[in-house]
């Protein structure tokens, strides 16, 4: 069994896989440091001086502190309950960038494959009827008519 799995492992695929999520894992770690460091903090100066990690709905007070909260890391060291919807934003932004960045990947190695030779047509019309017929066919099914003639 230890054979069958080393030689599983080893296998090149799967080798290629590990790469692509350590390296996944990596580019999300950037991401989010874009996403967090460069872009929300001019969209936040932008839209009046918000911080969009600090953006959250208190639903229930913490044992620890009382209301009000100026801060999420302040929110959740009282212990209170919250709904975190900066970060969800924060979140989605970081999503669309990794998928666009996935689509440029993707484009790109698409363009870098060679083209498939267009295969030479099966059919030809007709010149009489104009219907669809084998490339190699010598009289039309359709019309009956002799296409040696034309």
């Amino acid at each position: 069994m230890l054979k069958e799995f080393k030689a599983f492992a080893m296998r090149g695929n799967v080798l290629d896989l590990a790469v692509g999520i350590i390296i996944g894992g990596a580019f999300g770690t950037v991401v989010k440091s874009l996403v967090d460091d460069i872009i929300m903090p001019p969209i936040g100066l932008a839209l009046g001086n918000v911080d969009f990690s600090n953006l959250f709905v208190r639903l229930k007070d913490g044992p620890k502190a009382p209301h009000p909260y100026s801060t999420l890391a302040e929110a959740h060291s009282a212990g209170a309950v919250t709904i975190n919807y900066g970060l969800f934003i924060n979140s989605i932004i970081a999503f669309l960038i990794v998928a666009f960045a996935v689509f440029l990947i993707v484009r790109a190695a698409n363009r870098l494959q060679p083209k498939d030779a267009e295969a030479a047509p099966s059919t030809k019309d007709c010149p009489y009827c104009k219907m669809p017929i084998p490339v190699a066919a010598t009289r039309c099914p359709q019309c009956t008519s002799d296409l040696k003639a034309a």
